[in-house]
């Protein structure tokens, strides 16, 4: 080709024009046959945030060679849609942890933050998405209750977030608009004004959702049935780490109500579930509630596609055996919308399936059937599973800019991989 260019440039110019127009009409061809529009699916590939479908976002998972965005799940399955009004002890539901340490949240004026992040998105859009379980760590902090991601018990304004009153409204407006659906809070508790909680809670209008610690199960036993919390209003659950607070505020400590397992680097030891050291052996039947946490010590954005992949059913599977074959309440994970394709949410509509009505996939049960008699449906691997039946409509949605999950159109980036054909213009 270059001989040709020396020898007949007018001729190569019209090969390479026509080599050149050829490419184009491939991509515009590529385009036009390919997905597009909101109709994409699960694993198809995308160019924007609009070529997926409800529920579905653009994004890739560079750490298991997946370079080139595809569609990816969003939004959780909420169980009590598709078979409902049984004791909330046996649902599967979604926690983010660190629910309020966001991706680009503003830091105090003045100050540059030093903490690690574990979200991308508001908690408000974590709720509409499905999350049921929040995870926040309280302190005392310039004359009032602040959410930190701090150490050694003390809040600084180098690891503040905000008001913890913030947060709690964004969940009463949550509970005011939807009001079948119930919500969990494990407050990381560093708290030491006297009833500092209780003021907090009622300033923030949750008081008239809370479920009281005296009708919590003492000893295992199932916990009320879904519809009669809803009935009751009893649709707030708080758990505190701070054990005499349950008598001081009635507040339920966590360890007396909820089996946990170790948190960090060794919650996601690959066949391994250890119980945290405050918790009693999550193989107890002591308590009718287990909280598996599944994050590494050291959050890393970019890798929790890779962590929500194949180690996270293998971990699954791993604490439901050590637990007696109890599967967990509460899955807890961070940068819960990352994954290869389905993520936090396959995993959770598995859990939810086999536990309710024992199919692979909730999707496939069906409400008044036998157990196990289950719809003739794919795993969905290729396709989204939405929550049609649910009381809120969800949405995906990053904190930071959307260059970050949805990528270039396809045209662009193919010419900038042929720069050899501008230069025989």
């Amino acid at each position: 080709m270059l001989a040709c260019f020396k020898d007949h440039r007018g001729l190569c110019r019209a090969t390479a024009i026509g080599y050149l127009f050829l490419l184009l009409f491939s991509f515009f061809i590529s385009i036009s046959t390919s997905c597009s529009n909101g109709n994409c699916q699960v694993l198809d590939s995308c160019s924007h945030a609009t070529d997926c479908g409800p529920g579905l976002y653009c994004g890739n998972c560079p750490f298991l060679g997946k370079s080139q965005p595809f569609c990816t799940r969003g939004v959780a399955t909420i169980p009590t849609s598709v078979i409902g009004g049984l004791p909330f002890n046996k649902y599967s539901w979604l926690v983010t942890h660190n629910s309020f340490s966001i991706v680009d949240e503003p830091s105090l004026p003045g100050v540059q933050r030093l903490t690690f992040y574990n979200q991308e998105d508001t908690v408000t859009n974590q709720l509409r998405n499905g999350v049921r379980g929040l995870m926040l760590d309280m302190y005392d902090f310039d004359g009032d209750i602040w959410l930190c991601h701090s150490f050694r018990g003390q809040c600084f304004n180098f690891t503040a977030f905000q008001p913890a009153i913030n947060t709690l409204r964004e969940v009463e407006a949550f509970l005011s608009q939807n009001p079948a659906e119930i919500v969990t809070i494990i407050i990381e508790d560093y708290v030491h004004t006297p009833k500092g909680l209780t003021k907090l809670f009622t300033n923030a209008g949750l008081d008239k959702y809370w479920f009281p610690v005296s009708k919590m199960p003492k000893k295992g036993e199932d916990w009320p049935t879904v519809n009669e919390m809803v009935q009751a209003n009893h649709r707030l659950l708080v758990f505190t780490s701070v054990a005499s607070k349950e008598t001081e505020e009635g507040i339920a400590y966590q360890w007396k109500h909820i089996l946990e397992n170790e948190a960090g680097d060794p919650g996601v030891k690959p066949g391994s579930c250890p119980n945290r050291k405050e918790s009693r052996p999550v193989n107890s039947k002591s308590a009718s509630l287990f909280l598996m946490n599944y994050f590494p010590t050291y959050p890393v954005e970019d890798e929790a596609c890779k962590e929500h992949s194949a180690p996270l059913a293998d971990m699954i599977g791993t604490c439901y055996k050590a637990a007696g074959n109890m599967m967990p309440n509460f899955l807890a994970v961070n940068f819960y919308m990352r994954s290869d394709g389905g993520g936090v949410f396959y995993d959770l509509d598995s859990m939810n399936g086999q536990r309710l009505c024992g199919c692979s996939t909730i999707t496939a049960c069906q409400a008044g059937a036998p157990f196990g008699s289950c719809r003739n449906i794919s795993i969905p691997t290729t396709s989204p599973v939405t929550n049609a039946a649910g009381s809120f409509s969800g949405s995906v949605q990053f904190s930071r800019s959307a260059s970050t999950v949805y990528y270039p159109n396809r045209l662009v980036v193919g010419l900038l991989s042929f720069p050899w054909m501008l230069f025989l213009l």
